[in-house]
């Protein structure tokens, strides 16, 4: 089959020929129809100093996908050949104590799909039965891709009461403009965005949020007046990993503000803890997806018509990867989708 692959500890990929997996007797062979590029994997294309200390090569990348499963293993039951189908990038060991409470996101032995072990992208990929999710009845392969994203949103978005609440996302890339999208589905009154990237800004004025600030040259006080906002924003949701978004949040929030964090900093960041502490602020870290609440969550939500399909700005054949990639790492698009129908 073919397979996208980082073959040695330096920066790229190698479309490459390798055998296809062989499916364990709990596990199912998905064919791969499309893909979804994330962040992680532009860290491995990249070789950074993540990836250089994480990822054990020869590894095939890739773990937002949506397919059609074409063999299972002798002890599955829940699902069958033919299952449209997406799959959960943590597989965990069901062993520890959080994943014996029913709190497997918080599993501390965590194995990620594409990371830790081959990936999706590849004409077909093996997982364990517990990860898959089946798609009920009609979807889009392209909106299934990204399923595991929109995992991370919803995770962001609905770790708070939202009614009413006027809410800050500091990042609008594809994570933070999908949160956006959910929280204005779950009754947010104001939907405020900040970047310094223009095209994304953009995209979330199409999206539909209350303001989209480009924080390089606007004024977050302004804005907040002009809304007629007198206490500052009830949530807020660092999506960008910046250095300097958590202290312009913690300068922009109401007392009680409660903030969620999914965006992952290359370095320490310095904040004013007295000002944490005055304003009794609740900070909480979020990775990944509640497994499965979330699935469940955002399953419901698009069924009942949350639409965030203007996210995906680019779609193209995998052959076409490194253009695709190229894209990908640029601030002027939204989700990029590899074709590997």
């Amino acid at each position: 089959m073919k397979a996208l692959r980082k073959i040695e500890s330096k920066p790229g990929f190698v479309l490459v020929d390798i055998a296809e997996p062989i499916p364990g007797v709990r596990d199912v062979k998905i064919q791969i129809l499309r893909t979804g590029i994330c962040g992680t994997d532009l860290h491995i294309l990249a070789w950074d100093d993540w990836a250089s200390k994480t990822i054990k090569v020869p590894l095939t990348p890739g773990h937002e996908f949506s397919g059609t499963i074409v063999e299972v293993g002798a002890e599955v039951t829940s699902v069958k050949v033919g299952d449209f189908v997406s799959g959960e990038g943590h597989i965990v060991c069901n062993l520890c104590r959080n994943c014996r409470a029913g709190r497997r996101h918080l599993c501390m032995n965590t194995v990620s799909v594409g990371v830790n072990r081959d990936g999706a992208f590849a004409e077909y990929i093996c997982i364990p039965e517990s990860n898959v999710w089946k798609h009920e009845g009609e979807i889009d392969p392209d909106l299934a891709a990204i399923f595991d994203p929109l995992g991370n949103a919803v995770h962001v978005a609905l770790s708070f009461p939202l009614v009413g609440e006027d809410v800050l996302i500091t990042g609008a890339g594809p994570i933070g403009l999908m949160a956006a999208q959910v929280a204005r589905f779950a009754g947010a009154r104001y939907i405020v965005i900040t970047d310094v990237a223009e095209p994304r800004l953009a995209l979330a004025r199409r999206m539909g949020v209350d303001v989209a600030v480009n924080v390089s040259t606007q004024n977050l006080k302004n804005v907040m007046g002009e809304l007629g906002m007198a206490e500052g924003f009830d949530i807020a949701f660092e999506m960008s990993g910046s250095s300097t978004a958590l202290p312009q949040i913690l300068e922009h929030i109401s007392h009680g503000a409660r903030i969620a964090l999914l965006g992952l900093p290359s370095k320490p960041i310095e904040i004013d803890w007295a000002n944490v502490i005055t304003k009794m602020a609740t900070i909480k870290g979020i990775y990944g997806r509640e497994m499965f609440e979330t699935w469940y969550a955002m399953t419901a939500m698009i069924k009942k018509g949350l639409d965030i399909s203007p996210v995906i700005t680019h779609k193209m054949p995998y052959t076409d990867w490194e253009e695709a990639f190229a894209i990908a790492s640029q601030s002027n698009a939204g989700k990029i989708i590899l074709d590997w129908s």
